[in-house]
């Protein structure tokens, strides 16, 4: 794959600086925003909100960065990201009030719309457990702080911040808590733990009151809160997952026979001359149609701001072009990602209307159409073989390698069973 700008900058700048020789010495090494700034913007370079932002030079070598002021980071082979792991449960149903109509519930594509929702329907009352007011969110100086990090070899490190710069998406202060909330508008597989420890540690010295971290995403319309602790304040790999809860927003159900009727009215489209998917999450296809909802976006921003490597950045931008809800254009030296007018079209829908859309977009493909019938008529199981001879009898776009049919076939039955699984 291409070097990314933050690769081919990172390499440079531990080349010139020997820094992984500092690190292989001293266990870690500082490092200024003005050094950083001579190959490219601090804040490109620094924010790895999850583990596949990191660039190949840190991933290969187990490292990681912090920030400890406004103008410097340390860099160090500790580990700063919590795996996330969506445990299978029934959401709750919740309203926001009927007087408010400032916030749409067919409109929830940005963070903000998304936590404003989750306050105004009670949702962050309920998974706190006490009734807050909603005080806190934006960019902020740390103060001074310490704490320990543990290292892969197993050593501590001690870090003192001073004036770095924090951002808490939202903050809620009830009676006896306050939860600072660091939110995502996609599922990820994992974050960074600095967006919840260090306005922990903030405010912790601010107030009386316990402070609650809480990682919170929303995607294909689910709303999931992960509440953690740190068993120790000081010590920053002592985090530990407290509960995790999903609400869903009151809607008219999906049903079976709404997907039964989709099937039997469908009119099948062309096999499109465009790399057939290879996107196992049909769920992710839809937070990605969810993102350029809110704007255009270039491979590299899907890349270095949002949970996909750079494969994946291809497989899914090619997974909506594939339905005909998005296309490609350049502009300059970029390649850049839009939704189609019908890709805007079904992404304004409600709920219900949206999500039998998109299951009538992947079965107007004939291929899907076969292995969905297959499943209802298997008993809702289907071998990837038989996926792999039906693949093989239509002409599907730049696939003849045997290995290629079975990789694409994972996304057919990935696909088919998020359709199968929309009634739940």
């Amino acid at each position: 794959m291409t070097k990314t700008k933050n690769d081919a900058a990172w390499e440079q700048l531990f080349d010139k600086y020997r820094i992984l020789q500092h690190i292989e010495q001293n266990g870690f090494y500082e490092i200024t925003a003005d050094v950083i700034r001579q190959y490219r913007e601090p804040r490109l370079m620094c924010k790895f909100d999850h583990k596949n932002h990191l660039p190949d030079i840190f991933a290969d070598h187990r490292l990681s960065i912090l920030p400890i002021s406004r103008s410097a980071y340390v860099i160090g082979d500790f580990s700063t990201f919590a795996e996330v792991t969506y445990q299978k449960m029934k959401p709750q149903a919740m309203n926001i009030p009927y007087d408010i109509e400032t916030i749409q519930a067919d409109d929830l594509y940005s963070e903000s719309a998304a936590l404003h929702f989750a306050y105004h329907s009670g949702m962050i009352d309920d998974f706190l457990g006490e009734e807050t007011k909603h005080t806190v969110s934006g960019r902020m100086g740390s103060g001074k702080f310490a704490y320990d990090i543990a290292s892969h070899r197993g050593h501590r490190k001690h870090i003192c911040v001073n004036g770095a710069q924090i951002e808490v998406d939202g903050g809620y202060e009830g009676k006896t808590r306050f939860a600072v909330i660091e939110a995502k508008k996609e599922a990820v597989n994992d974050f960074n733990v600095r967006q919840l420890f260090y306005p922990f540690k903030v405010w912790k010295k601010r107030i009386m009151k316990e402070v609650v971290p809480i990682f919170f995403t929303h995607s294909n319309d689910v709303f999931s809160f992960f509440m953690y602790t740190f068993a120790d304040e000081n010590v920053f790999t002592s985090y530990r997952l407290v509960k995790q809860k999903d609400y869903v927003i009151s809607h008219q159900k999906i049903t079976v026979s709404d997907i039964v009727n989709v099937a039997k009215s469908i009119r099948f489209v062309p096999e499109p001359r465009v790399p057939f998917p290879q996107a196992n999450s049909f769920a992710r296809v839809v937070d990605l149609l969810g993102l350029l909802y809110q704007g255009d976006l270039s491979k590299s921003e899907i890349t270095e701001n949002y949970n996909f490597d750079k494969r994946q950045t291809d497989y899914y931008s090619n997974a909506c072009i594939y339905l005909g809800l998005a296309e490609k254009y350049r502009e300059g030296d970029e390649v850049k990602l839009a939704l189609t007018a019908e890709g805007r079209r079904v992404m304004a829908l409600s709920y219900r209307e949206k999500y039998i859309t998109l299951a009538e977009k992947i079965l107007e493909h004939r291929i899907f159409y076969d292995v969905y019938n297959e499943y209802i008529r298997n008993g809702q199981s289907v071998s990837k073989d038989f996926v792999m001879e039906k693949m093989k009898q239509y002409e599907l776009y730049d696939i003849s390698s045997e290995s290629t049919f079975r990789r694409r076939a994972s996304t057919i039955i990935g696909w088919v069973k998020w359709i199968i699984d929309l009634p739940e």
